[in-house]
């Protein structure tokens, strides 16, 4: 709940701070009659519906599960990530077409300096705006906020540019450049918005996460059990901050109801207390789990050939020598097979 507010709190000052830089853009643009400053001012008018749009989705996300969303409302957050990615797409567009426009029908550009000054200032504060967005969704696991947050860097960027070209065409006095300037900018948020849009699609569509999960069986790996002989069908889905896990944890088969349940009890645990890398690190993930994850754990007894790979010294029904341990990996573990020892497999060949 506290991630939640903090959350809803710094997308409430990303909407506040875009409809104040548009307005400073838009002053820009009737100072100066520039196309490329046209083009900055249109993609803050994207930062303030997407922010605005951003901060709905977060007080959405926020609300508690119930029993039309048994999972929670997380998904709220990758499909304003959407939203913001395909008005991102669209205003690329517009610029290219108002470059065109540019192109075909030249007007004077004027005031280029006091324009500069305008949209340098601008640029500074989306930098500074950006980065706490994605230190904060970083920090929460929150969509919204590292959508917002790439959004707002990549508007930095671009309006350094453009303040390059406006500088290239202050001291060369040609115009035609503006119309150059805003293409090659537009082709740069039109990148940002498919990044945007692709990773928002691929949340909604529940599309694996790779490095959560070699992180994530890198570290049970390193801290397992030897009542846990084997773990496969791994899968994590993400619900905006909300992670769902579910797997198959094979256990030695004499165990009785109570102790295969300590054993996931145990599994759980040592992921909730997983330690953070550090926050400003480029990971995607970098808190510790915590109660952001819920676990749903199936145990399935040991088998014959289990015995091979098995490290528990203490059994008293083992049939067969230990051989060698399976290291877990991504290429093991999201598989729905048990693990057995390569010498069982070469035998089956």
């Amino acid at each position: 709940m506290q991630n939640s507010n903090e959350n809803i709190s710094t997308q409430r000052w990303v909407v506040a701070v875009a409809v104040i830089l548009f307005f400073l853009k838009l002053a820009a643009y009737y100072l100066t009659q520039s196309v490329a400053v046209l083009t900055d001012a249109l993609e803050s008018t994207v930062n303030v519906i997407a922010g605005s749009i951003g901060l709905y989705s977060l007080h959405v996300a926020a609300k508690p599960r119930d029993q039309d969303h048994p999972y929670g409302h997380g998904k709220a957050e990758f499909l304003s990530a959407a939203v913001e990615g395909a008005l991102v797409l669209m205003a690329g567009l517009i610029i290219i077409y108002e470059a065109i426009v540019g192109f075909l029908h030249p007007h004077p550009i004027q005031r280029l300096d006091r324009g500069m000054y305008i949209i340098g200032f601008t640029a500074a504060v989306n930098y500074l705006v950006g980065y706490i967005c994605i230190y904060r969704g970083r920090k929460n696991n929150s969509m919204a906020l590292l959508a917002g947050g790439r959004h707002l860097q990549t508007d930095t960027y671009s309006t350094t540019g453009i303040i390059i070209g406006l500088l290239i065409i202050w001291f060369t006095k040609l115009s035609w450049l503006d119309g150059v300037v805003s293409i090659i900018f537009a082709g740069i948020i039109l990148y940002t918005g498919y990044h945007i849009l692709r990773s928002s699609i691929a949340g909604i569509m529940d599309e694996a996460d790779m490095k959560l999960l070699q992180d994530l069986i890198t570290y049970i790996n390193s801290h397992r059990r030897s009542n846990w002989i084997d773990l496969h069908n791994l899968r994590v889905i993400k619900y905006g901050g909300l992670l769902h896990v579910d797997c198959h944890l094979t256990v030695p088969w004499y165990l009785n109801v109570r102790e295969a349940h300590e054993e996931i009890d145990q599994l759980t645990e040592l992921i909730r207390k997983k330690p953070a890398p550090p926050a400003d690190s480029h990971a995607e993930l970098t808190q510790a789990f915590g109660e952001s994850m819920e676990f749903f754990v199936h145990t399935d007894p040991c088998v014959e050939f289990s015995c091979r790979i098995c490290t528990k010294e203490d059994c008293e029904v083992r049939k067969h020598a230990f051989e060698t341990q399976v290291e877990w990996s991504l290429a093991n573990v999201i598989s729905n097979q048990k693990h057995q020892s390569p010498l069982d497999a070469h035998h089956k060949l």
